[in-house]
C-alpha cells in the first residue's frame, strides 16, 4: 500500500495555502551541462548530472529523468535510431505475432539501455535531496504495442485483429511491469506510464487496450508502495473516466491548447486522484517572455484554486531549447501563488 499518495501530498500543500510544482523537464538540463541527448540517454552518470543540475537550479517537488519512449522496444530488439541531438526513435519494422515466442526468452533486465535507466534512477535516489520525489517513466502497453507493430497497424488491429492485439498488449504489460520493478528497486517513488498513442482511441477501445492493462501495472506499483501516474498526450477529455478508472494515483494531462479543460477535469475527478498539468510546453514557456509565462501560470492556478488535488506541471516534457529564464518564471509563479488570491 502507498503510505503517501500524490493526492495526499497535494492536499497537504493545499492546506498550507500553496501548491506542489513539478514541471516535466529533463531536456533543458542538457544545455546546463552541455551534453547531447544521445550521451545522456546512454551514460547513466551523465544522465544523472543532467537531472541533478535541474534540481539544483529549480528545486522542483517532483523530478523525472529525460522522457524516453524507446527503452522497452529497444530492449526487445526493435530497430532503434539514436540521433545525437534528438531522442531515440523506434523505426517501424516488420512484425509477426509469432515473434513473441522468441521474445519470451529475452530478459530485458540485462539490456544496456534498461540498465542505464535503472542506474540513473539509483543515482537520483541516492543523490537528490530527500524532499524531491523521484519519478520514472515507462511506456504504456498500447503505445509499446504501437512501437512494435506500427501505430497505424495497432489502431487498425483494435477493429480487425483484437485478439492478436490483446496478446501483444499482454506481452507488453509483462515487460513494462518487469521494467517498473527494476526502477522501483532503484528508488523510484512514482511510475509515470506514457501512453500517447492511445489518445486516438475511443473510450471503449481505450478501456480495452490501455486502461485494463494499466490496472495490472498499477496494482504492482501500489503493492510496492509506489504511486502510479497515467500520462496521455493530446485531447483526453473523452477518456478521463477511463484513466481514473484504471486505479491510478494521478493523471497527467496535456495543455488547454490541446483541448484539455483542466478545471472541468478536476471537477469530475475524485480528490483521491491527483490532477497534474497542464501548461503548454511549446507556447509561452518556449517562445514567450518570463512575464507571459508568469501570467499563464497565474491564470491556471487561479482557475484551479478550489481543487486541493491539483499539482502544477507542464502538459508534456519541455523541449531542450526552452529558455531557462522561462522555467525560472514558471517555478517562481507556482511557488508564490497563494490559494484564493492572484499574485
Amino acid at each position: 500500500m502507498v503510505r503517501t499518495t500524490l493526492s495526499d501530498m497535494a492536499r497537504e500543500a493545499f492546506s498550507d495555502g500553496r501548491r506542489l510544482v513539478a514541471p516535466l523537464m529533463g531536456f533543458p538540463g542538457l544545455n546546463i551541462t552541455n551534453v547531447s541527448i544521445k550521451l545522456a540517454q546512454q551514460n547513466y552518470d551523465i544522465h544523472y548530472k543532467v537531472i541533478k543540475s535541474l534540481v539544483e537550479r529549480f528545486q522542483p517537488d517532483v523530478m523525472f529523468p529525460l522522457m524516453d519512449l524507446a527503452v522497452e522496444a529497444n530492449a526487445l530488439g526493435r530497430f532503434t535510431l539514436f540521433p545525437k541531438d534528438d531522442s531515440a526513435t523506434v523505426v517501424r519494422d516488420h512484425f509477426d505475432i509469432a515473434e513473441l515466442t522468441r521474445w519470451n526468452d529475452i530478459n530485458i533486465a540485462h539490456d544496456s539501455r534498461v540498465l542505464c535507466s535503472t542506474e540513473t534512477q539509483r543515482l537520483m535516489s541516492i543523490g537528490l535531496p530527500k524532499n524531491v520525489t523521484r519519478g520514472a517513466y515507462v511506456a504504456g502497453p498500447y503505445s509499446l504495442a504501437g512501437l512494435i507493430m506500427g501505430a497505424d497497424s495497432a489502431a487498425m488491429a483494435t477493429i480487425l485483429e483484437p485478439a492478436m492485439l490483446h496478446e501483444l498488449c499482454q506481452f507488453a504489460t509483462e515487460r513494462i511491469q518487469q521494467y517498473a520493478r527494476l526502477l522501483i528497486s532503484a528508488g523510484a517513488q512514482i511510475i509515470c506510464v506514457l501512453e500517447p498513442s492511445a489518445v486516438m482511441l475511443g473510450p471503449d477501445q481505450f478501456e480495452e487496450f490501455s486502461a485494463a492493462y494499466i490496472r495490472h501495472i498499477g496494482a504492482s506499483c501500489t503493492y510496492n508502495g509506489v504511486n502510479i501516474v497515467y500520462h496521455t498526450c493530446g485531447n483526453t477529455m473523452h477518456l478521463i473516466d477511463q484513466m481514473v478508472g484504471a486505479n491510478v494515483h494521478g493523471i497527467s494531462l496535456d495543455s488547454h491548447e490541446a483541448g484539455v479543460d483542466l478545471p472541468a477535469v478536476a471537477a469530475r475527478v475524485p480528490e483521491t486522484v491527483a490532477v497534474i498539468g497542464n501548461i503548454n510546453p511549446t507556447a509561452a514557456i518556449l517562445k514567450g517572455s518570463p512575464e507571459q509565462v508568469r501570467s499563464e501560470v497565474d491564470d491556471l492556478m487561479t482557475r484551479m484554486d478550489s481543487f486541493p488535488n491539483f499539482i502544477l506541471s507542464t502538459g508534456c516534457d519541455l523541449p531542450q531549447e526552452t529558455p531557462l529564464k522561462n522555467i525560472e518564471a514558471f517555478m517562481r509563479a507556482g511557488r508564490e501563488h497563494r490559494i484564493g488570491r492572484e499574485v
